[in-house]
C-alpha cells in the first residue's frame, strides 16, 4: 500500500483524484470499502471517505504510517495488527464498521448491506414480504426491561422483539458500545435504529457514541430510510476526559444530525432520559415526528 515513491507527485495527484469522486458521491450513492489487504499512507482516507468499510481479519490493514516509521520517530515496537489491523480498527478508531473472518464472510456482509439500502439517493431502500404479523404481540418483552432502571440489560433483545423476524443487522458493534445502530425491517420496510445500550456504561453518551449515532443518521436520512431511536440514558458522560476531548463539539454532531434529518423519525423512551442526552436523543423538540413513552 501507499504511493509509489518512483511516481512523484503524480501519485499525490492521484489521491486527490480519488477523494475528490469520494467526495462528491457522499450522499449520493452508498460507498463500500472492502479491505483485504494491506493499504498504507494516503491510500488510507479514501475508505474513510466511503460510508461503510469491511474489514477482513488478520489480512486487511490501514495505517498513515507503519511500524516501521512508527518505531524511528517515537522509539515505539507495535506490530502491523497492533496498528492497524480489523480489531484495532473496530474497537479503538471506528474506521471500519464490520470484521470478516475470510474474504467469504466479507462479501457475505456486503450482500447482505445492500439488501438495506438503495442504489442512490433518488431510490426507496429495497422492500421485502414478511410473514411477522403487524400486529404480534411478544408477551416476553414485559420480562426484558428489569424492575430497577439502574440494573442493566441487553437492548438488542428489545430491537430483536419488534422488528420483522427478529433481523437486526447491527453497524459498528465493537465500537462506541453505549450505543446501538444498525438496520432492520418493520412490515418489510429498512429502518434505521439508533438506541442507548444500558449494559454498556449505562448507556451514557459520550465522544465516540455521539459520532458514531450522528454518522448513521445522516446516512440514513441521505437514502430515504426512516429512524426509529430507542432511549434509556442517564445523560452524557462526565468526566475531564470527555471534556478536554472535545464532548461539546462532538455530541453537537448528534443534535445537528436529528435536527437536519428530514426521513421520518420515531423516537420511543423506553427508560431512562436525563439531561441534555433527553434532548439529544431524538426529543420532540429536534423535530422528530413522533415520541412515545414505554407504558
Amino acid at each position: 500500500g501507499g504511493a509509489r515513491i518512483q511516481e512523484g507527485v503524480s501519485s499525490l495527484d492521484g489521491y486527490g483524484d480519488i477523494f475528490l469522486k469520494n467526495a462528491l458521491s457522499s450522499g449520493v450513492i452508498p460507498q463500500i470499502t472492502a479491505s483485504i489487504g494491506p493499504c498504507a499512507g494516503g491510500a488510507v482516507y479514501s475508505p474513510a471517505m466511503t460510508d461503510f468499510v469491511i474489514m477482513v481479519e488478520h489480512v486487511g490493514q490501514m495505517f498513515v504510517t507503519g511500524p516501521e516509521v512508527v518505531k524511528q520517530v517515537l522509539s515505539q515496537d507495535v506490530t502491523f495488527e497492533e496498528l492497524g489491523g480489523a480489531k484495532t480498527h473496530a474497537t479503538k478508531s471506528g474506521v471500519t464498521h464490520f470484521v470478516a473472518k475470510d474474504e467469504i464472510d466479507c462479501m457475505d456482509k456486503i450482500k447482505t448491506l445492500l439488501s438495506y439500502i438503495p442504489q442512490n439517493n433518488r431510490e426507496e431502500p429495497p422492500r421485502f414480504d414478511s410473514n411477522d404479523d403487524l400486529n404480534r404481540i411478544d408477551q416476553n418483552i414485559v420480562n426484558i426491561l428489569p424492575d430497577n432502571p439502574y440494573h442493566p440489560y441487553d437492548i438488542k433483545e428489545i430491537i430483536k422483539s419488534i422488528v420483522d423476524d427478529g433481523n437486526f443487522f447491527e453497524i459498528h458493534e465493537m465500537f462506541a458500545e453505549n450505543i446501538v445502530v444498525g438496520f432492520s425491517r418493520l412490515a418489510g420496510s429498512s429502518v434505521g435504529i439508533i438506541a442507548n445500550q444500558p449494559s454498556f456504561l449505562a448507556g451514557a453518551l459520550d465522544i465516540h457514541s455521539s459520532v458514531k449515532a450522528a454518522r448513521f443518521i445522516r446516512f440514513c436520512d441521505s437514502f430515504n430510510i426512516p429512524i426509529i431511536t430507542l432511549v434509556d440514558t442517564p445523560g452524557y458522560l462526565p468526566g475531564s476526559d470527555q471534556e478536554h476531548n472535545g464532548i461539546i463539539r462532538h455530541g453537537s454532531k448528534l443534535l445537528y444530525a436529528y435536527c437536519e434529518a428530514t426521513v421520518p423519525k420515531i423516537t420511543c423512551i423506553i427508560g431512562k432520559a436525563y439531561g441534555g442526552a433527553y434532548i439529544a436523543m431524538g426529543s420532540k423538540n429536534l423535530g422528530t415526528d413522533i415520541n412515545y413513552a414505554w407504558p
